[in-house]
């Protein structure tokens, strides 16, 4: 989110002389994209932050994609994903291809490490659970149904305190507010569906200054590497910018609506390069007299929909569990179960909640994805069987 904080101390002006109580400088990093010329923060550190001790390769991370056999509406169980590892080891990728990585995670263990994914931002929703997510840039609480959005090359770690459950969303760029919500200055604009006031920027920053042994887990063009550090590197005294972890919770998220069912972008809540994600809250139905509330049958024949049922009832499908993900692909149609288009005349709201992506390049299915997958879901439009 890009608008300007600041945290901890800095000098007056950038690129000058600042020095800690003892005379030495601190070492002041520059933090940005797009060389130069997109958003960045600055940031003094107690340490160079390229004062590396050793490196080596950990592993390949890439996801297990497989060649699907037919062109199908597919649904995936994922509280029947494993659970274990850390909120980075432990990730399932599930769907995914050259823009978008999208999994969940149901850690068992803390992170022991420190992690920096130099291959684009993340974007974690949290279905449930509660901890801390701390950064080189502060600390943010998080809490059930908290976006937290984290730059490309943050170093960071998770610390849950209670039991969570992630969906993970992970992009080969930057991750931000749709762009018709913003004026030309960025400022969210009054019929965005939040505002500035909705975004928890790092609540605390800690330096720690701490020597010792310290990995940092870094994910770059899918592989993975470890480096190791003789300092703590949440070594910052102060930074400032445009650049920065910030959190949204889907609840402060103001849905549109209309006298008519109006279309999925009005859901709206990020923009990604060749994808988009959305929030379904609950709100009030269509108050037109005759309205129908229940989504039109719709063909994706541009954009891979993919939709994560976190709680309530969603009034168009059937079968669909807490945890749900389906998967409608491009190319064929999809809508209403049956008998959920009549059912929904003269509803008055709906207390769903679901978290969308959609694509505007194909997706690929993990084998994971395949070890969950309900088998019948592309039959669940057919009607009841008669006698």
């Amino acid at each position: 989110m890009a608008f300007y904080h600041r945290m901890g101390e800095i000098p007056q002006k950038r690129h000058t002389v600042f020095r800690k109580p003892s005379g030495e400088l601190y070492r002041e990093q520059v933090m940005g994209t797009k060389g130069f010329s997109g958003i960045q923060s600055i940031l003094y550190h107690h340490h160079p932050p390229t004062q590396v001790r050793s490196t080596r390769k950990v592993a390949d991370v890439r996801p297990q994609f497989v060649e699907q056999a037919d062109l199908k509406h597919q649904h995936f169980k994922t509280f029947e994903a494993p659970a274990g590892g850390d909120p980075v080891s432990g990730r399932t990728y599930l769907l995914g291809n050259s823009d978008v990585l999208m999994g969940v995670c149901v850690p068992t263990e803390q992170m022991n490490y420190f992690y920096r994914n130099a291959d684009g931002d993340e974007l974690l929703f949290v279905h449930q659970g509660e901890g801390e997510l701390q950064t080189i840039f502060g600390t943010i609480p998080y809490y059930p149904g908290d976006y937290l959005v984290i730059p490309i090359g943050t170093t960071y770690r998770i610390e849950t305190k209670t039991p969570s459950r992630f969906l993970v969303i992970e992009s080969q760029n930057e991750i931000v507010p749709p762009k018709r919500y913003r004026n030309e200055y960025g400022q969210l604009l009054e019929h965005s569906p939040y505002c500035e006031r909705d975004i928890r920027v790092p609540e605390q920053l800690v330096t720690h200054v701490e020597a010792g042994d310290f990995e940092v887990r870094v994910k770059r063009q899918e592989v993975l590497y470890s480096y190791q550090f003789d300092f703590h590197p949440f070594d910052v005294v102060g930074w400032d910018g445009y650049l920065y972890p910030y959190a949204l919770s889907i609840h402060d998220f103001e849905p549109i609506t209309g006298r008519i069912h109006q279309p999925p972008p009005v859901h709206q809540t990020f923009a990604g390069q060749n994808f988009v994600v959305c929030s379904f809250v609950p709100r009030l139905y269509d108050y037109h007299p005759e309205a129908i509330p229940a989504p039109y049958f719709h063909s994706n024949v541009e954009s891979d929909e993919v939709l994560y049922y976190v709680d309530g009832n969603f009034m168009s499908r059937k079968g669909i569990y807490e945890g749900s993900i389906t998967l409608h692909p491009m190319g064929i149609p999809h809508g209403p179960h049956p008998g959920k288009v009549e059912a929904s005349i003269g509803k008055k709201e709906t207390k769903e909640l679901a978290v969308m992506l959609d694509t505007f390049r194909p997706l690929q299915v993990t084998r994971q994805a395949l070890a969950i997958e309900d088998p019948d879901y592309m039959a669940s439009w057919l009607p009841p069987a008669t006698t």
